[in-house]
């Protein structure tokens, strides 16, 4: 692979010194700032051959650089071995941001290119001021890989299907209506909005064309008394073309976006995210029109999941816990008598989901990542990675689900055989963490930033960490990553996940800890934000599990636990049993009850 990636940087950069173009930057993104993208945008792992879900290249003609974060540093360096693409570990001492090295490398006259729609307005808004000062142009008119990438992909057309006012608990008439009046609050004449999972949910549409994430490539722009949906009509069946023109929404061909905007009419008020709105979408709207930039007006409102949703989702992780339930059972009746693999275990697990009704698919590609794999926590198995499962040691399962009911993501850490006593002290620790911040008890106007510590806590007494955030939100039936809601010890503003915990919120819980070359541990459950008691100092607020998996008491040290954590697990596990139980075989129920037995 590495000899197909140096050819591949020898032509682009054959290209940009034909089109004058000093340095090149191909980020991870779609047309829509999306986080996965389907096969035809993948340009970054094109060119590079890393396949990581986050990151960005930046090709030069002396140079190629990828730079990424914590979750792929182990799999990044494994991946650009002998490619010459060098690793630019971000968030590291001493590494350059893509910013700085932009800044310290390219002299006044040169040029920096990119395809302006796949680099959001904002991004290109900073590079334009920060390079500008030192004589440097920017090309961003021209896509240089679509050039060179021969048997490029074709861009995906799945069906658009409608989805029930049952599962989603608000038609797309009162989420509009809602949304109106939010853009008349702000003075806007237009809506533009071009986030996928953010048109799909304000539509009650879900689609295929990102892999995992039931979106539909489009763009939509909002009036006061129209919707114009940019998409390709072909993947919309006559019975949801009919429905969505029945409550005034109008498609017209994906790209004629840019000439709508390109017409609007002088002095006209247009709201959109310039920070996930791409840089050629915006440039392309008149001088005479005035931008209003401001966070989607639908962003709060799909992630503060309604009643509906919630009670959905919990329907939705009884299922998901019995699929999961069900395969841990069989990995520890089988593991050492029958070839497991990680990927045939994988395909077990999709296997017991799929026996689930309403399943949908996978929420993302399996991590299912046993020994040294584990410690590269998002390890994804390919044929030339995949390994036998022994009956020894953990095996690091992080798996989730798509169904009617809402969108579930769970990380359980399984004993496979004999464990060391580090290995034990450690799962128990990230454990500890994993109780402690579900139990949470806070005034409301908290955020992520106020209870990272709760998870990180037993950690850090030992001068240990993990090197990634501590939980994500999570869409209805959408995106498994979701903002603005989340867990982090500090601020990372690009990742827009620090935002006031809300009534209905669903946020991930998954502190790890990883030893590169040895094991992996990482504990999630699913948690939704509620109201708690209101007293004189105000709202206060908690958490519920959804997730209803057990955790392996094979690994827990109880002797670790204070009595309170003890209590919790204990809690915990006596729910697991009363919400799961009656969905097993009696040896599975009776495997179950020695599981989630009190400690």
């Amino acid at each position: 692979m590495s000899n197909i990636i140096q050819e591949r940087l020898s032509s682009l950069r054959a290209l940009m010194a034909q089109k004058g173009i000093d340095a090149y930057l191909v980020p991870t993104d779609d047309f829509h700032s999306s986080e996965y993208v389907g096969d035809y945008f993948k340009c970054r792992k094109f060119i590079t051959g890393f396949t990581g879900s986050a990151g960005a290249a930046v090709i030069m003609q002396d140079m190629a650089g990828l730079w990424t974060d914590g979750r792929y540093f182990i799999q990044a360096a494994q991946q650009l071995e002998g490619s010459g693409v060098q690793l630019f570990k971000m968030g590291e001492p001493d590494v350059p941001t893509i910013h700085e090295f932009l800044e310290k490398n390219l002299k006044s006259g040169q040029c920096l290119g990119f395809d302006g729609r796949t680099v959001s307005a904002d991004e290109a808004d900073k590079l334009s001021a920060m390079l500008s000062k030192s004589g440097v142009s920017i090309s961003c008119g021209e896509d240089l890989i679509d050039a060179i990438w021969k048997d490029r992909p074709a861009l995906s057309c799945e069906p658009v299907k409608e989805l029930a006012v049952c599962w989603c608990g608000k038609s797309r008439t009162d989420k509009c209506g809602e949304i109106r009046k939010a853009m008349r609050d702000k003075g806007a004449d237009v809506f533009l909005l071009t986030s996928l999972d953010d048109i799909a949910w304000l539509l009650n549409i879900r689609g295929g064309d990102v892999h995992c994430n039931p979106v539909v490539l489009s763009y939509l722009a909002m009036t006061e008394d129209k919707i114009f949906l940019f998409a390709n009509e072909r993947a919309f069946p006559a019975e949801v073309k009919e429905a969505l023109a029945a409550d005034g929404t109008e498609l017209r061909p994906y790209g004629d976006v840019y000439e709508y905007v390109r017409n609007l009419k002088p002095q006209t008020k247009i709201l959109l995210c310039k920070a996930k709105v791409n840089s050629l979408l915006v440039s392309s709207i008149p001088q005479n029109v005035e931008i209003l930039d401001e966070e989607n007006l639908t962003l709060l409102p799909k992630a503060v999941k309604n009643p509906t949703e919630v009670a959905n989702e919990r329907i939705a992780h009884i299922k998901d816990g019995v699929a999961v339930t069900k395969f841990i059972y069989w990995l520890k009746q089988n593991v050492g008598k029958i070839p497991i693999t990680e990927m045939s275990a994988a395909v077990k697990l999709e296997s017991l989901r799929a026996e689930q009704e309403h399943f949908m698919g996978n929420s993302f590609d399996p991590i299912i990542s046993y020994g040294p794999h584990a410690a590269m926590n998002h390890y994804s198995a390919t044929p030339e990675t995949d390994v036998p499962i022994e009956a020894e040691g953990f095996l690091l399962a992080d798996t989730g689900g798509q169904y009617l009911e809402g969108t579930t993501d769970i990380t359980r850490t399984i004993v496979m055989g004999p464990t060391t006593d580090e290995q034990k002290k450690f799962f128990t620790a990230v454990l500890r963490g994993m109780l402690n911040l579900a139990d949470a008890k806070f005034r409301y106007g908290c955020r992520g930033l106020n209870l990272d510590y709760l998870a990180r806590g037993p950690l850090w007494e030992m001068g240990e960490d993990f090197n990634h955030g501590t939980g994500h939100g999570v869409g209805y039936y959408l995106n498994v990553h979701e903002g603005p809601n989340g867990f982090r010890w500090k601020v990372v503003p690009e990742r827009n996940d620090n935002a006031i915990l809300e009534e209905g919120m669903i946020t991930s819980d998954e502190p790890g800890y990883y030893v590169e070359g040895e094991y992996g541990i990482r504990h999630e459950n699913l948690i939704v934000c509620k109201k708690a008691e209101k007293t004189s100092f105000g709202q206060f607020m908690c958490f519920e599990h959804l997730t209803m998996v057990p955790f392996d008491l094979e690994a827990v040290v109880p002797e670790q636990m204070n009595e309170r954590e003890r209590g919790l697990l204990n809690t915990y596990h006596a729910k697991v049993y009363e919400t799961i139980s009656p969905y097993l075989e009696p040896d599975e129920r009776e495997w179950l009850k020695e599981s989630t037995r009190a400690i």
